[in-house]
């Protein structure tokens, strides 16, 4: 299994693209993982984990059992067991880590519906069957696609995915809500000639399966590594300090980006020592509401009810001495008071002595000018005087 760039060899094997690890097109290193149990030997007496993991298009994985005992290894193309024929994967773990990841995904060995088995290694016939099935799956995209707007129905046809022997098709599709999609099966089967499955994903799935480059610069966490898709709200973005503009906040599936959550667990114990921006500091000079916070240098800005222009810097400490007291009853005499201990002395570290920065230092003078103009007109009244003289 690989991708246009790297084509596959006789003998199954995928040859590389040779892009220093990484697929140029973005389809032979969804959701890899690296195995750093692989140069390690099993202790004396235990037996080798007889499941292995087989990625299949676009990042869909399985787990199967190699009932067979083939002697198999990452990268191997292999032939698979499925609910009617066989598919095509490639096998991208091996050994124990397999158990690890079956424990933590909840999945049972002895599940016989779940946990297929390998027929065998894939043949160069099974390889050109399956060739073909994914060289036919872009056009049907655009058909299958008019086809559903023919009909006006409210979905996205994102994907289509042959299986091996070239039996069934399965069209992934997003919708906001239920379709019926019952005459576009019968439009599909007598169209394309073969068993159709229709498999509704949502829209975080959707851009997981087809990948991209996020505003990061990098390639969507999704489809790279990340398979847990956790619900992300607005007040993650709130905790941060981050401003609530829908364009930079979603990402690629439209949805809230999921980093949002991944410093969201440092702010929260961040906030815990800030004092709670709706409560007000009561001083004999006036009261003083929140503006704005600064976590990172944990400072808080305050203004007096009335002189909103005028912000005060206090510390956290500082704001929640203030607040202890106001619970007490008491006030203190003002702000100011406080705010005065955050004064920071800035230091010149450089000094200008020749005049660097000065904007018209390319400007010649204009003296020099004034000069030349009277020396040139000396020189054009001296020959006159010559001539009255003779």
């Amino acid at each position: 299994m690989s991708c246009n760039s790297c084509s596959t060899g006789k003998d199954g094997q995928p040859k590389g693209c040779k892009n220093n690890g990484t697929c140029g097109t973005d389809s032979c290193n969804k959701l890899t993982v690296f195995d750093w149990l692989s140069n390690m030997s099993l202790p004396d007496g235990e037996t080798h984990f007889n499941a292995v993991e087989v990625r299949f298009k676009n990042g869909r994985k399985q787990y199967f059992l190699n009932t067979e005992n083939l002697t198999l290894s990452i990268g191997d193309v292999v032939a698979t067991q499925a609910k009617s024929g066989h598919d095509i994967g490639m096998v991208t773990l091996t050994g124990e880590l397999v158990r690890i990841q079956m424990k933590r995904k909840n999945i049972d060995i002895d599940d016989r519906e779940n946990v297929l088995k390998i027929y065998r290694k894939a043949t160069q016939r099974d390889i050109d069957i399956w060739k073909d099935a994914r060289e036919r799956e872009d056009p049907m995209k655009v058909k299958a696609r008019q086809f559903a707007i023919d009909l006006k129905l409210h979905m996205k046809i994102s994907d289509i995915e042959f299986q091996g022997d070239a039996s069934k098709a399965t069209f992934y599709y997003t919708a906001e809500d239920r379709v019926d999609f019952r005459e576009l099966i019968k439009l599909f089967a007598r169209e394309f000639k073969t068993r159709i499955e229709m498999k509704q994903v949502g829209f975080r799935q959707e851009a997981a399966r087809l990948g991209g480059i996020g505003s990061c610069g990098r390639e969507l966490c999704c489809s790279t590594w990340l398979t847990d898709f956790r619900s992300v709200s607005t007040s993650a973005a709130r905790y941060q300090q981050l401003s609530l503009n829908p364009l930079k906040l979603a990402g690629q599936c439209g949805k809230l980006k999921c980093c949002l959550n991944y410093e969201l667990d440092a702010y929260l114990d961040a906030l815990k020592e800030f004092p709670k921006t709706e409560v007000k500091l009561y001083t004999e000079k006036g009261v003083g509401a929140c503006q704005k916070i600064d976590i990172f240098k944990g400072v808080l800005w305050y203004a007096y009810e009335g002189e909103w222009m005028n912000w005060h810097k206090l510390t956290a400490a500082q704001a929640n001495v203030i607040i202890d007291l106001n619970k007490k009853k008491q006030k203190v005499a003002s702000l100011e008071e406080f705010a005065v201990e955050l004064l920071e002395e800035t230091k010149v570290a450089f000094e200008n002595v020749v005049g660097q920065d000065s904007l018209t230092r390319f400007d010649s003078p204009k003296t020099s000018r004034k000069r030349n103009n009277k020396n040139s007109n000396n020189r054009k009244r001296k020959p006159q005087n010559n001539a009255k003289k003779s």
